[in-house]
Order: C-alpha cells, then structure tokens, then sequence
C-alpha cells in the first residue's frame, strides 16, 4: 500500500473502510408506542391499550417493572405500532425514540445506532443488542460492529426496549450509548393459538415486494409446557437503478426469520429455551451519485454509479436457555446463550483503485475493483444472578457473566477490467489480487456484578449498582497475497480491568409524578493494535461518565403522560482510527462531551383518541484535537488528524421530533379499527469530523510547510409523514400504510469516493431515506 500512499488523507475516504484502516481493524415517559396486550388479540386491543398508558413493563434493571417506576431514560416500541407501520428494519421506527440516531448503508444489516450524541468513530458499537437475556454481536474491535447493528426483523416480537445513556453495570461491554432489546413472545400455556398472514409492499417508480408469516403457540401440558412456532419471509423491494449497466431497482432484498422456543413453568423454576434464526440477502445497496461540490444528484434522484456489485448477506442463528428457580426468599437466574453469525459484505472499489490498471501498470484503460469482507463470529455467553424478591424495603441482585468470541475476518482486494473481465496476462496473475488477508481474534470476559434497591419511606429511593470486569484479547494479521499490504503475519494481545457504576436517586412527589436522577459509567472495549511503529500495542477501553434529572409525571386523571429528561455526558480516551506507513490502527484520540434535553409526552384525549409528541435536542462535540498520526516520508513528515477541537459528533441532529396520532373505533356491525399518523423530523448533520494533513519538515512538526483540512459533508434535515389505517371483525383483519406520504427527500448518510492516485473526490454516494412506500396486511387468526 505504501507505494499507492499520497499526500493527503487517503485513509478516511470509503477506501480506507475497505482497505486501510479496517485491514487491521474491521473493515422520555421514554414510553413512545405502548405494548399491547397480545398480537393475537383483535383490532380492539388497542383502544383498551389506550386507556391504560401507565400499565407497560420493562425489564431495563432485569426485573419485571412498571416503567413509570423505573428512574432511568427508556423508550418501548410495542408489537401492535410495529405492525401498524409496516416496519422492517430499525430505520422505519428509529425516529419514534428521542435521542436515538440509525444511519444506513443501503440495505438492513448495514445499519449504524447512536443515542445521545455517542456516535461510533471506531469499529466497535457504541449500543449494546439483547434478544431476551442474551447479547448479540461482538464486543471485540475487529468484527465491524459500529456499522453492522442487529437488525431484527420484527416478527414475533413483543417489544423493542431502548434504554438511553450507559448500562454498564447490569450490560456491560458496548453498552457505553445505551442498549437496544428485542423481547421475543413467549409461549402460551393455556388454549392453542395459531395465525397467518400475507403482505404486500410497493415503492412508488421502485419495485414491489410480498411477505408471508405464520405463528403458532401450542400448550403441550395446559398451565404448564408451551411451544411457540413462528416463520416468515419479506420481500424489500428496490428502488435504486446503476447508470453504468443499466439495471434498475438493484437494492432488493429479502429478510426470513424463524423462531423455536419452548417454556416449561414449574412449582419451583422456569425453563426457556429458544432457537431463533434470521437472514438478510440484499443482491446490492440503495446508494444514489451525488456531484462532490453541489450536493445534486449526478445522474437522477435514485441512480447510482457502480461498476461492481455490492452485495449483503448476513445469517444469525441463536439458541439460548433461560432458567429461573424460586428459592423461596430469592431468585436464581442462569441465562445462556451461543450465536453464530456470518456477514459477507461486498464494496465497489473502482474509483478508488479502478485507475491501478492504466497510471501504475500501463494498460490502456483504467480497471474496475471490488473489496469484499467476510464476518465469522461464533460468541458463547453465560450469566448467573441471585436476586432477592421484588417489593420489599431492600431489593439485591448479585451475578457473574462470562463471554468467549471465536472471531474471524477475511478481506479480499481484486482488480480487474472496466467490464468485470479479468486483468490480460500476465497482469491478472500479478496484480490481479490487490489483497487476501484474514484477521483471526479472540475476546474473553469475565465480569462480577452487583445491584441494590434500597427504598426509604414512603418516597425516597435509592438504585446503585457495581460492575468489575477483565477481558483478554488476541489477534493476529495474516496477509497471504497482493500489492497494498505487506505479506506476513502481525499478531497481538491485551488484557484491561475495567470497573463501572451508577447511582440513580428517585423522589416520589405524589402518586404520579417521580423525580430521579442517575450518575453512570460505561466503557468501550480496548484490544490489540497493529505492531506498527509508532502505534501502541493496544488501545485502551473509552470510558463514559453521565449525569441525568428527568421527571415523570401523570395528570388529567391520568390521561396526560409528561416526561423529560436533562443529560450531560463526558466521553474520554476516545477510540479513533489512524494510520502509519499505510497500515491503520486505533488510538485513543481524545475527550467529547454531548448534552441535551428529551421530552415524551401521550395525551388521551377521547378514550378513542390518543396523541404523541416527541422531541430531543442534542449538543454533541468534540473537546480536544484528536492524537496526531505521523508518517514520515523521504524529505518531510506528514501529520494526519481526523477530529478537532469544536467538531460535531458524526449523524446527530442538534433538533430532532415525532408526533403521532391514533383513533381507534367500533362499529355497531362488529368492526373494530384504528387510524393512525407520524409525523417525523430530523434536522442537519454531518457525516464525518474534520481532517487535517500537514506537511512538516522531518521530526519538526512545528515547522509546518503545507496544511489541508477536509471538512465533514453537512446532510440536510428532512421530514416523512407516515400514515396506517386498519379494521377486522372476529379473528381477521387488514391492515394498510403509507410511508413518506409525500415523498419527501433526504439522506440516511453520505460518504466520499475518492481516487487514490490522483486524490480527486470523484462523487459522493448517498444512502435515500424509503421513498414512498405503500403496504397492505391481511392477518387471520384461528
């Protein structure tokens, strides 16, 4: 890679993502949609969930809670609104939940979560993902979970619980932002319940797409043994055409999830066990050619510019046991899980390398270039906890928690013809392949924990909770063949202690309305780094300290919900990319703060009638310039910084809200319904933080002889109006929506596409928000 290095920052355009420094790295009532009573309750479920907005439970402190008892930030998505809107992926609800921030590459899978400002500016996630009581993903730096979130497919699912702001004492690891939980639907035990649906979905000027579903629950042994059995498939029509081959609508994909789970519930324990399974398959990506300097499309409102295919698959198989015994004066929990996950995800590289074939090997054309990268994560967990009984004075929990990740990544360089024919001999077998390596590692923790509740009168109570954990890393590079990284191997190890906390007291001023406040820690896992001179070792954990007021209330005889939230956040030793002699790495670049306010809020006009706002305001930055890189060169040194000081935080809108409406309704012939609408704004961003190059005389980085900064591209804000309506009588009903009525423009990310050689930004490629999409559900159930 050395001899292809220019003078500028190279490495955080897309390329760097597919070759530079992922060769080394990897590539509030917070309450927003109530849960309903069961998705197999009729359309009039929800006009009796309208008249209860303070009866929905979480399992935020791995207890069952009212939420409005809980004195932390949470938001929950319930079945009834997922299925409503016709959801898909989580950038379809995202905008419901105050704080929280999804940027997509193009397809589900290829999704980045923020909340609160904590955007990841490393390989590693910044939210944690549950299913139930076990975590998915990785919690190593070199599996590319900053920008390949879980991205369930919400079928069969109960509700989506966001908790915002650190979870590091009950969640641990990557839980630094917050958590996002899936809770699955639990087998009934008592009278047999099936259901099928069918679905369809067009774009307007894209595709159209069908769904099936089936779900059924059966009581093996009535009040005592249930299977629940569940499967479906969703086509997701594309919309995006490519101007060099002419296809069109090449982002289709496809989406199939199973799940298996069985409950036996016993005199004295409970036993779960569940085996869950999702693929995603997208044949390429939505990205849309914009010019570097105007921001317009290139060659239409949804065209893109590719000469390789990007194609997405990602497979999920997950299989967890859940066991909980009644001791009588406490609880014994034991949750276990195992997951394999395999990710291949493939990156049109010709802008960046295509010109390799005319300027560096002489050919008459310039080539056409792919990166494809490969994700196998096989992740074992296993947590025990004794808690004590809910309700008392005093409530205590105590656990341990154990992971173990066998991870492998493969990345793949190849070069070829503008048309995709391979390079003429003798080129294709020498520089044919620009880059084989795969990247092997290992991430092992073990961490004690512990919780208390301790309530003080009538009003007053306390919440603190410890976490003390150890994680031992390994990893090595092994690059095997090509002309841009150096052949050889490069392993490395960590090991780090890393202790967290949270204290959070809460006043009761009345029945309700409760005053809380919470002080937490969490931290990013550190890891080895690349043996490169001039880089550390390894990089050590980012740590978050946070501090929250937020006040829930009731009034109107409780048909007005108010809740808001203040926050400051403080985000040190901060994990950034860099680079030295071409090989990227991670440092600990520096110091961020974000604060910001939060408000959600329901009003229940009629019983008929119910009313949502919304809103969040987020003031993220960062403090410091971020640590320097230098690559020294022949004559000079070249300093590269990629943040500094006063910088936005990447994807956050200082101002972003949501308002939503509901009437539901019975007619005297049986028909029961509901309409609906969200309205959803998201203000302006920026994709990416400030980049400096200096020029400096050799080991003088005072004497600086040329400087280039690169600012970040500012993103529009943009608004969608989503509308539904449905009606059923007896054991049917049909559903339908439509998303971004109006359809309205905008973008769910950008980034640049620059050559390599010359160092001209050749365009920029946009991700679309769903353009106008139309949808009608038939369900029966039997």
């Amino acid at each position: 890679m050395n001899a292809f290095q220019s003078a500028r920052p190279w490495y955080r355009s897309p390329l760097s993502l597919a070759i530079a420094s992922t060769l080394a790295l990897a590539a509030a009532a917070p309450v927003v949609a109530q849960d309903s009573p069961g998705a197999d309750a009729p359309p009039s479920a929800a006009q009796a969930d309208a008249a209860m907005l303070d009866t929905v439970v979480v399992t935020a402190n791995k207890r069952v809670e009212n939420i409005r008892e809980v004195g932390a930030s949470i938001s929950v998505i319930g079945e009834r609104q997922l299925e409503n809107m016709g959801s898909s992926s989580l950038t379809d609800y995202a905008a419901l939940i105050p704080g929280m921030q999804v940027q997509s590459s193009g397809t589900p899978g290829l999704t980045s979560v923020s909340l609160r400002g904590i955007s990841a500016l490393s390989p590693s996630a910044t939210v944690a993902t549950y299913i139930d009581e076990v975590p998915v993903g990785s919690s190593g730096i070199y599996q590319g979970a900053n920008g390949l979130m879980l991205d369930l497919l919400p079928y069969d699912i109960s509700r989506v619980e966001v908790l915002r702001g650190p979870q590091g004492t009950l969640y641990g690891a990557g839980a630094v932002g917050g958590l996002l939980k899936y809770v699955t639907r639990a087998p009934e035990l008592a009278g047999d319940e099936f259901r099928i649906g069918l679905g369809l979905r067009s774009v307007q000027d894209g595709d159209s797409g069908w769904n099936v579903r089936f779900g059924a629950s059966l009581p093996l042994q009535e009040d005592r043994l249930g299977l629940r059995l569940s499967f479906a498939r969703n086509e997701l029509p594309g919309y995006t055409d490519n101007v060099v081959d002419g296809r069109q609508d090449i982002n289709g994909a496809e989406q199939t999830g199973a799940r298996a789970a069985l409950w036996w519930d016993g005199d004295a324990f409970d036993l779960n066990l569940s085996l869950l399974q999702q693929r995603i398959h997208a044949s390429d990506r939505a990205t849309v050619a914009l010019d570097p300097e105007s921001g317009a499309p290139l060659f239409g409102e949804f065209t893109g510019r590719t000469w390789q295919r990007q194609p997405f698959s990602k497979d999920l198989t997950l299989a967890s046991l859940g066991l909980e015994w009644d001791l009588g004066w406490g609880d014994f929990v034991s949750a276990t899980g195992w997951s394999e996950t395999r990710t291949v995800d493939q990156v049109d590289s010709t802008i960046q390398f295509g010109e390799i074939s005319n300027l560096m090997l002489g050919l008459p054309d310039p080539g056409s270039s792919f990166v494809r990268y490969g994700y196998d994560l096989d992740k074992v967990t296993q947590e025990f906890r004794l808690t004590s009984k809910s309700g008392g004075r005093f409530e205590w929990m105590v656990g341990v928690f154990y992971t173990k990740e066998d991870a492998l990544q493969s990345q793949f360089a190849w070069l070829g013809q503008l048309d995709g024919a391979p390079l003429p001999a003798p080129f294709d077998g020498m520089f044919g392949t620009l880059a084989l390596l795969e990247m092997p590692s290992t991430y092992e923790e073990l961490a004690l924990f512990a919780n208390g509740s301790w309530r003080i009168g009538e009003r007053f109570k306390l919440d603190a909770g410890i976490r003390q954990a150890r994680n031992d890393q390994w990893f090595s590079q092994n690059t095997t063949a090509g002309i841009l990284v150096p052949i050889g191997e490069a392993p490395g190890e960590s090991s780090e202690d890393v202790f967290t906390w949270s204290l959070s007291p809460q006043f009761q001023l009345s029945q309700d309305v409760m005053l809380y406040a919470r002080a937490a820690s969490g931290y990013q896992p550190g890891g080895p780094n690349v043996a490169v001179p001039g880089m550390p070792p390894s990089v050590d954990s980012s740590m978050l300290d946070s501090y929250e007021i937020g006040l829930k209330s009731q009034f109107a005889d409780r048909r007005v919900t108010l809740d808001v939230s203040a926050f400051r956040i403080e985000w040190d030793d901060i994990q950034v990319g860099a680079s030295f002699n071409g090989i990227g790495g991670l440092v600990n670049g520096g110091e961020a703060s974000s604060e910001g306010l939060e408000l959600s809020s329901r009003f229940r006009a009629t019983d008929n009638l119910v009313l949502g706002l919304n809103g969040a305001y987020t003031k993220a930055r960062i403090k410091n310039d971020f640590e320097s890189t230098v690559i020294p060169q022949e004559g000079y040194d070249v300093v590269l910084n990629t943040g500094l000081a006063g910088d936005r935080m990447p994807y956050v809108p200082e101002w972003s809200w949501s308002a939503t409406a509901e009437y539901v309704f019975t007619t005297g012939a049986g028909f029961n319904g509901q309409v609906g609408a969200a309205l959803r704004w998201t203000g302006d961003r920026v994709n990416n933080t400030t980049e400096r190059q200096r020029v400096t005389a050799p080991g003088d980085p005072s004497t600086v002889l040329q400087e280039v900064v690169t600012p970040p591209v500012e993103i529009d804000g943009y608004r969608a109006l989503d509308l539904y309506a449905g009606f059923g009588r007896g054991r049917w009903e049909l559903r339908a929506y439509v998303n971004n009525v109006t359809g309205e423009d905008g973008w769910s990310s950008i980034s640049s596409a620059d050559n390599e050689l010359t160092g001209a930004r050749v365009q920029l490629a946009a991700v679309p928000i769903q353009p106008r999409t139309f949808g009608l559900e038939f369900d029966y159930r039997f």
